[in-house]
């Protein structure tokens, strides 16, 4: 479920926008920043393969976490960075 809020403090307003409105959903990792692992939850719409990968800031392939068939719904992944250098990197998901 995706809510987009605007406005600060007593001001913020949900501007109504749910799932249905969107085909994917990639949540913020927990925790962030983490050390040394932290955990990505996404989910899909419809069942599908799916391909979950950490890259770096130059867009280079780091490690893919989730390379499979996965049925609709919600599914979490652990992202273990314990042997990569302090860093700045991104998840996206196919």
């Amino acid at each position: 479920m995706y809510h987009r809020v605007e406005g600060q403090g007593l001001e913020k307003q949900n501007l109504g926008l749910t799932s249905n409105d969107f085909t994917y959903n990639l949540d913020q990792n927990y925790p962030n920043p983490f050390n040394p692992s932290t955990t990505i939850s996404y989910s899909i719409e419809e069942d599908g393969l799916v391909e979950l990968e950490i890259i770096n800031i130059l867009g280079e392939r780091i490690k893919t976490l989730v390379n499979e068939y996965q049925s609709r719904g919600n599914h979490k992944a652990i992202f273990d960075a314990s042997k990569l250098s302090s860093g700045i990197y991104l998840y996206r998901i196919k």
